[in-house]
């Protein structure tokens, strides 16, 4: 079906054009933490999506036993294989590697796939809040700090949380309704407390830093798919580096994605759209974005 695009915003054409003697390290290195045994697949769509929207270079930190599998399946990655439990997720002992993979990184992306078990939890609760480069935290990065938003807040590099309604829930106790002004309202007040960007998720994902909130327009029901949230950690992550403000970075992000789904239904129906199909119309989605 034939869709009739979403202009771009002026406000949000904004990208930079590409120098022609730029280099890789120009465009960002984006560091990706995330995986856990049955769940590669969510670090591997971040990564992709990431190179997908920008980014110069993509390092993805993850369980020793599962970088067999998730390794090939993006060549473009580097790779950091970690510590872990004897139930392939990441543990306390992957600490002083992660910190000193952050310390390459020029943005930071924690949750894709990480996984629920105790000894991650804890070692994101020693990890994240002593991550000194632009985070975005997603998914089981999220989870890890179920009802304690606070422990993220405060921190001086860009914050940009990207929680669905349940997660979002879980953040704060609270699902937000269905309605238009009440997910505006629940994602203005998750920013305020936690002195960070809300992306929250859905049908006209809302996108707040607090102070002022925008409902995106682009996307569509074919969109709701395995994999989708993990394809826009990777945009936003590869954007937050490409510009200034996390606001900014969030919405250009949110757009694109919206518009790189429509694109993909455009192309092939809604029914049987795939997180793939989606990451591979984001350089078409972003063109419209360019200054």
């Amino acid at each position: 079906m034939k869709r009739e695009p979403f202009e771009v915003p002026p406000e949000l054409r904004v990208l930079p054009r590409r120098s022609p003697s730029a280099h890789k390290g120009d465009f960002g290195r984006v560091l990706i933490v995330g995986g856990s045994y049955g769940m590669h697949g969510a670090p591997v769509l971040s990564a992709g999506a990431a190179f997908r929207s920008g980014a110069g270079l993509v390092t993805v930190a993850l369980p020793r036993s599962i970088y067999p599998i998730a390794g090939p399946a993006e060549l473009r990655a580097t790779w950091r294989p970690l510590p872990e439990s004897g139930a392939g997720a990441l543990e306390a002992s992957a600490l002083p590697a992660l910190l000193a993979a952050v310390a390459h990184a020029d943005v930071v992306a924690v949750g894709p796939g990480l996984g629920s078990a105790a000894g991650t939890v804890a070692l994101l609760h020693e990890f994240v809040p002593r991550i000194d480069k632009p985070l975005v935290l997603d998914a089981d990065g999220l989870n890890a700090f179920a009802d304690a938003p606070a422990r993220i807040a405060g921190r001086r590099p860009a914050t940009i949380l990207t929680p669905h309604p349940g997660e979002l829930a879980r953040l704060t106790g609270q699902r937000p309704g269905d309605d238009d002004e009440a997910r505006r309202l629940a994602a203005l007040d998750l920013a305020m407390r936690a002195g960070a960007v809300v992306v929250l998720k859905g049908r006209r994902t809302v996108v707040s830093n607090g102070m002022e909130s925008h409902a995106n327009p682009t996307g569509n029901p074919g969109m709701a798919t395995a994999g989708s949230g993990d394809v826009l950690t990777g945009c936003v992550a590869a954007l937050l580096h490409a510009l200034p403000d996390a606001l900014l970075a969030a919405r250009v992000a949110v757009f694109a994605h919206g518009r790189a789904g429509d694109l993909a239904a455009e192309e092939l129906g809604e029914i049987g759209v795939t997180a793939t199909d989606v990451c591979a119309k984001l350089p078409a989605a972003l063109a419209a974005h360019a200054r």
